[in-house]
């Protein structure tokens, strides 16, 4: 891939039945390795507070800690969509909020959307970032920066009525113009049915295979986090393990003297060598 999917593409991806591959990454180098490897999208997602900040939840996450990010990932960023996540209450307060901030990471960011969490609640905030056209993606179902009023961090949808509430919730999202919805940890049946009834892609986290993509954490995937592992998540890579094991055996070389060795540093020439010494005498 050498330019960018556009909206348009993304939908025509979901129109011939072709996954859409997203992964969520907070730095310059993260999102290079995922330009190389030809994903489609990146997330700079909320989850840095707890996957890079070490915060216990995303709740404390700020506005220019994500643009921080954000940056940074655009940074290395060439060929990949990337989408910027709205932290906690830079959009539920009001609209003109909710517009200010998502400007925000368009215009200082870099970024190519926003996405932000809620159903029928944050339509009115949807419409009105849409209108000045930059491209939301909603986000419904496990949504961790209220996942304390759902009861914790559980899968969400599970008896047919909150099920149906969720269904709603991406019809009305998708009427008031988000161009994708991730659907987190909900039933397999249900991600199924919403993106059977959806015009716009879905992306899956914990939803099954039946979406129209798939997201996961990067350091998740390539086993570089190591706090909690979610159901969901296959690891590809075993990475934290290698770097910690280079980690101590540098430790090791420089505690018994052998780094660094004579490759590893520079060399004056003899004659300027003597001349130093002659000075120090």
């Amino acid at each position: 891939m050498t330019t960018k999917l556009s909206i348009n593409e993304l939908a025509e991806r979901k129109i011939q039945g072709q996954k859409i591959t997203m992964v969520t990454a907070y730095d310059c180098p993260s999102a290079r390795m995922v330009d190389k490897a030809g994903l489609d999208m990146i997330l700079v997602g909320d989850s840095l507070g707890m996957v890079v900040l070490g915060y216990d939840s995303t709740v404390p996450v700020t506005m220019e800690e994500m643009l921080h990010h954000t940056r940074a990932v655009m940074r290395g960023a060439e060929h990949v969509f990337v989408l910027g996540d709205m932290p906690f209450m830079s959009y539920q307060v009001s609209i003109e909020d909710a517009l200010r901030n998502a400007g925000r990471f368009i215009k200082d960011g870099g970024c190519d959307g926003i996405k932000l969490e809620g159903g029928r609640e944050v339509v009115p905030q949807v419409q009105a970032i849409c209108r000045v056209g930059i491209p939301v993606c909603a986000h419904i179902g496990l949504t961790p920066q209220t996942a304390t009023n759902l009861g914790g961090f559980k899968v969400q949808g599970k008896d047919a009525a909150s099920a149906r509430r969720l269904f709603e919730d991406a019809l009305a999202l998708q009427d008031a113009g988000a161009f994708m919805i991730v659907l987190e940890c909900v039933p397999d049946v249900l991600a199924r049915e919403i993106s059977r009834a959806l015009t716009i892609p879905t992306i899956g986290i914990g939803a099954g295979k039946e979406c129209d993509g798939q997201v996961l954490v990067f350091h998740d995937l390539v086993g570089l986090f190591d706090r909690f592992t979610p159901k969901f998540v296959k690891k590809y890579a075993a990475i934290e393990k290698e770097i910690v094991t280079a980690l101590q055996g540098y430790a090791a070389e420089v505690r018994g003297g052998d780094f660094p060795g004579p490759g590893h540093s520079f060399k004056m020439k003899e004659e300027e060598a003597k001349r130093f010494l002659a000075m120090e005498e």
